[in-house]
């Protein structure tokens, strides 16, 4: 067991500590435990912790709760990972709020080459089946010709989302079900079924709930933060102007990754939200795989593409967009992510990825102010 696991649990379950506050002390102390035990002084003069949440921190002693935790992980085989670890999902520390801690059931890599959310209704029609399966099957052909792997995450719920995740199984592809309750459950318990195939075909259920925490309503759109962080971008497929769909659009939308919705007709109001996020710029119009290729930078390069960039030799696996961006910090560094959107004109989802997979690649590095700097 992970020594520090008591208190990676213990730190996202006290008072006035939220994961914005988490993601603070996560920066500054190597690990969970030298936060608990940092001085009072210390923690209180933290940009964002101050003198109560520092108290709140000192004073905590629930650990038996943690404990509790610990003892159904361990009986279960769950797989945690905390903010710190170099297995959490790089994806989710771009946005200013990620989860402390997140509890997986199966093997899931989440940092995937590619990661695509795909979220509806539960009340799905045929044409939504259709749209949903086909995008999915060739999304996995263009960017397997692109040398890239796709992980398709959604919400395990009725519509939509079952038909992404029986999609993606079928075509062997890794899925992901992001939960709003703890792992000693399953909602719905009809997807029972799915949810066992999903993990035994390298996938994953995970949640940042712990294993007592009940599919509480209030849980759904704290959930809908997660599946929108986990991924480069979000495809909406058929859902009304109201509901989980529209507001996890909204989240994505407001962490700078790109949203995608397919357009229904105006008289159908299984499509209305979709109709809408278009209308309002929100998200781009979405008919076919190719043209999310083409809005995301992810299409394989031409061989003049790469010869056209000899300065980019020392990093040859770089798109178009990511060699634009290594040349401007060559130039000048470090560079504000407000600098790259202005100068680049990238779509915000588009850089956000871009940036992610120089991280990833270890090519850039970024710094505190949403700057970055090459490595």
């Amino acid at each position: 067991m992970n020594n520090d696991l008591l208190y990676q649990i213990s730190l996202s379950i006290i008072s006035n500590i939220g994961n914005v506050q988490a993601k603070i002390l996560a920066h500054h102390f190597d690990t969970a435990e030298a936060i608990f035990r940092a001085p009072l002084r210390v923690l209180e003069k933290l940009e964002g912790i101050g003198p109560v949440r520092g108290r709140a921190i000192r004073d905590f002693r629930d650990f038996a709760s943690a404990e509790r935790e610990i003892k159904f992980i361990e009986q279960y085989g769950i797989r945690t990972l905390y903010l710190n670890d170099t297995g959490y999902p790089k994806r989710l520390l771009h946005c200013f709020d990620p989860p402390t801690i997140l509890y997986c059931k199966g093997s899931a890599e989440l940092n995937f080459d590619k990661s695509i959310a795909i979220i509806g209704t539960r009340s799905n029609s045929q044409y939504g089946k259709k749209a949903t399966e086909t995008i999915i099957r060739q999304l996995a052909e263009q960017l397997q010709h692109a040398g890239k792997e796709l992980l398709i995450v959604s919400g395990l719920a009725f519509g939509i989302d079952a038909v992404a995740h029986a999609t993606a199984l079928e075509l062997n592809i890794p899925t992901v079900g992001v939960l709003a309750h703890g792992l000693n459950t399953l909602y719905p318990k009809e997807h029972s079924a799915l949810a066992r195939k999903i993990i035994q075909q390298q996938g994953a259920l995970i949640t940042e709930f712990s294993s007592q925490e009940q599919p509480d309503k209030y849980n759904f759109p704290v959930r809908n933060r997660i599946v929108a962080g986990l991924c480069d971008a979000t495809i909406v497929i058929e859902t009304g102007v109201k509901g989980g769909s529209m507001i996890t659009a909204d989240l994505a939308h407001g962490y700078n990754r790109d949203v995608f919705a397919v357009p229904g007709k105006i008289t159908d109001a299984g499509s209305a939200g979709c109709n809408k996020l278009i209308r309002q710029n929100k998200a781009m119009l979405l008919s076919d795989a190719a043209e999310l290729m083409d809005a995301m930078g992810w299409k394989k390069p031409e061989p003049a593409a790469i010869t056209a960039a000899p300065k980019a030799l020392l990093f040859p696996d770089l798109n178009e967009q990511e060699t634009v961006l290594v040349e401007m910090l060559r130039l000048q560094e470090p560079i504000h992510l407000e600098e790259f959107s202005v100068k680049t004109r990238l779509s915000p989802g588009t850089l956000a990825g871009a940036l992610l997979n120089l991280e990833m690649m270890q090519v850039i590095e970024s710094l505190p102010g949403k700057r970055y700097k090459l490595r």
